[in-house]
């Protein structure tokens, strides 16, 4: 990637990253490699070794489920709010769970003796890190409950505030066959649920491309599943800036 694209992007866009402690930071920034992923790209493969965690910064990924006949379904999406790896710090080395890059985008990797090696002895990284697992668990039970209780046009409308929320306009590029995968249902219930939405003015849909034009409606038609999940990384995200905001405040005292 040109020297210069690079130089548009920083690691704090990365809110686990941006909620260290700037020391913490600084330590761990010469280890963050700046890597470009693009749309469908796998970052972990069923049983394969890790050997990575990726800090996305304008990325999105999604974690997938896939059955032993090939179907999958997206149980969590990660955005700037995370990181995609928890396995390597939680103890693993590989996991059940592949990975597929929903929108394309900048992340930053980190070797897992790296993070490892923070996870076990910085109790900075220890605490955002963890606080990130418990809601990203928050989001996998939700989801699974969401699949199996509420209709697929609200499923849809979930899909696409959470990546909304994770991303810096109104547009999205995906496919309606991408979402399909991702929700594991079949095209046609996308293709359905997309044209309700956009007969009701909500959102514009061409190949590939969907702009949300009323995110307020979005919301009124989405089930509670999105709020349950957004509220708990809220959360997160507010714990970790009061934990910098103390640390920074003992340091300079």
């Amino acid at each position: 990637m040109p020297i210069a694209h690079i130089a548009q992007y920083t690691p704090k866009q990365n809110l686990l990253l941006a909620a260290l402690p700037e020391a913490d930071y600084q330590r761990l920034l010469p280890h963050l490699e700046p890597v470009q992923l693009k749309i469908g790209q796998p970052l972990y493969e069923t049983g394969a070794r890790m050997r990575h965690v990726y800090f996305l910064a304008n990325s999105i990924v999604s974690l997938l489920y896939v059955t032993q006949n090939g179907a999958t379904t997206e149980i969590a999406v990660i955005g700037n709010e995370g990181m995609v790896g928890v396995a390597l710090f939680m103890g693993g080395e590989t996991t059940q769970n592949p990975t597929m890059v929903k929108s394309a985008g900048m992340a930053y990797r980190l070797k897992e003796s790296v993070i490892r090696d923070e996870f076990k002895h910085c109790e900075s990284v220890q605490h955002i890190l963890l606080r990130y697992t418990q809601a990203l668990l928050t989001q996998i039970t939700q989801t699974a409950a969401c699949n199996r209780h509420h209709s697929i046009d609200q499923q849809f409308c979930r899909c696409l505030l959470s990546s909304l929320d994770r991303l810096t306009s109104n547009e999205l590029s995906m496919t309606q066959e991408f979402i399909a995968t991702t929700l594991g249902v079949r095209r046609e219930s996308v293709t359905e649920a997309a044209k309700k939405l956009q007969s009701a003015g909500l959102i514009h849909y061409t190949r590939g491309h969907i702009t949300v034009t009323d995110r307020k409606g979005l919301e009124s038609e989405v089930c509670e599943c999105y709020a349950v999940v957004k509220k708990e990384y809220d959360r997160m995200r507010k714990d970790a800036l009061v934990d910098r905001m103390r640390s920074d405040a003992l340091i300079a005292a």
